[in-house]
């Protein structure tokens, strides 16, 4: 169901504009609550689906950066490549994955358009190692590192050991420095939620700073909780754990599809970017970057962006105490732009402006009218905290926004010893590398 009539809302003459500023009382009615609220009300306009034509890039043609960087291939010839993980060695890991899509699904998707712009290739499961010995920004070296997965994507080297975080279940391996390839068999430590309705299958992780915990984003098992509470047990959520396994706690919950995550430079605050709700309208729900407060309630699946009520959620099934708690996050990135690949820059190779902000890489969404997203943005930061507008960073990817034609999509990021900024575009099967000129 894509397109939806505008539910009658209370008419409160003369108070603000339209009903953007209200939200439900734990009676159901609607009252004015949010007097600074710029989010317009659900169904304000019809959902859409608008799946982008991907086109790939031509010969000569590359992503477009601020003046004075400059955008190179740094590899290409992948199956989606879609998470990136430096090794302390420099080595490049790269996680080649692919939403499963069964027979049936893939007729449906030729008949709506979907196949545009998602890849219906079979899942790679691997992760692929590239070494760019001389530092010239072209690996010399290729291999395959691991092999065998299922849905890979997060990816980290804590000591000796290697953890791989596949969808349903996190993996350690042993490692040492320099290997190219690991075939030994590693030992799952911990069941990850998936199962049947697995709509956000990817499972990211990053370590503290000390290496004594790791983090793992969950993303929900569908929009909206549909399929029913059962099937969403444990999902949306960041999971604390211990390095073996044990402690398990939950960090934050109610972040409908967390992704990318990093530590605000000279602090313990993590941050994530996350990936909202569809099928409100083209302007809701805006996806966002925040600090993750620990045992932070973020509103999924009850309500967005705060304590704004979800209308597809009926009235008994409503936990308005949690909803009361819910988190406002930090920083608005944008309805429907698929925000998920977030690093913040600790280098010093990009000019003093760049240093210790944020790059966000917007993967885009089939859920918006005009396209939205297909894009690297950059957050400044000062004392990791936010300290300006964001900014395009990385664009040229769409190609003519009235045909819906786009060249790929941006999603994971990396960067390298030497400092350059690494971009992998999941669809055309290629990794960017952004350098100063």
């Amino acid at each position: 169901m894509l397109t939806k009539s505008l539910p009658v809302y209370c008419m409160l003459a003369g108070v603000l504009m339209a009903c953007s500023s209200s939200r439900r009382s734990v009676s159901g009615e609607y009252n004015i609550h949010y007097l600074n609220d710029s989010l317009p009300a659900p169904y304000a306009t019809s959902s859409s689906m608008n799946f982008s034509n991907v086109t790939g890039w031509k010969e000569g043609e590359a992503p477009i950066a601020p003046k004075g960087f400059l955008v190179t291939r740094y590899a290409d010839g992948f199956q989606n490549p879609r998470w990136m993980y430096v090794l302390p060695s420099g080595d490049l890991l790269v996680a080649e994955a692919n939403t499963p899509h069964g027979f049936l699904e893939k007729i449906g998707a030729a008949v709506i358009g979907a196949n545009k712009s998602n890849d219906m290739r079979k899942s790679a499961n691997r992760i692929t190692l590239l070494r760019d010995s001389d530092h010239d920004g072209v690996p010399e070296l290729r291999t395959t590192f691991l092999k065998g997965l299922n849905l890979p994507f997060g990816m980290l080297l804590m000591g000796n050991s290697f953890y791989v975080a596949n969808t349903d279940g996190l993996w350690a391996f042993p490692y040492h420095e320099g290997d190219t390839s690991i075939t030994v068999s590693g030992k799952k430590i911990l069941d990850l939620p998936a199962g049947k309705h697995n709509r956000h299958w990817t499972r990211n992780i990053i370590s503290n700073r000390k290496g004594s915990k790791i983090y793992i984003a969950i993303g929900s098992g569908s929009n909206v909780a549909e399929d029913g509470p059962d099937n969403e047990k444990d999902r949306a959520r960041i999971w604390e754990i211990n390095p073996d396994g044990s402690g398990l706690k939950v960090y934050a919950y109610g972040i409908r599809n967390p992704v990318g995550m990093d530590w605000a430079p000279g602090t313990n605050t993590l941050w994530v970017a996350v990936n909202e709700r569809d099928e409100l309208g083209d302007e809701l729900v805006p996806d966002y970057l925040t600090s993750v407060k620990e045992g932070g309630f973020y509103g999924w699946p009850f309500s967005y962006y705060g304590q704004h009520y979800e209308p597809r959620i009926k009235e008994e099934q409503q936990d308005s105490v949690l909803v009361r708690s819910a988190i406002v996050p930090d920083i608005s990135l944008g309805s429907h732009t698929a925000s998920l690949g977030l690093i913040f820059y600790n280098g010093k190779y990009f000019p003093g402006h760049y240093q210790g902000g944020a790059f966000v890489a917007q993967h885009g969404s089939w859920n918006k009218s005009k396209l939205a997203g297909y894009r690297v943005i950059f957050i400044p930061f000062k004392k990791g905290k936010p300290s300006g507008k964001q900014e395009v960073f990385l664009s040229g990817f769409i190609v003519d926004p009235e045909k819906d034609e786009v060249r790929g999509r941006p999603v994971g990021l990396a960067v390298l010893p030497d400092g350059s900024l690494l971009v992998a575009d999941d669809t055309s099967d290629i990794i960017w590398r952004v350098s100063r000129q």
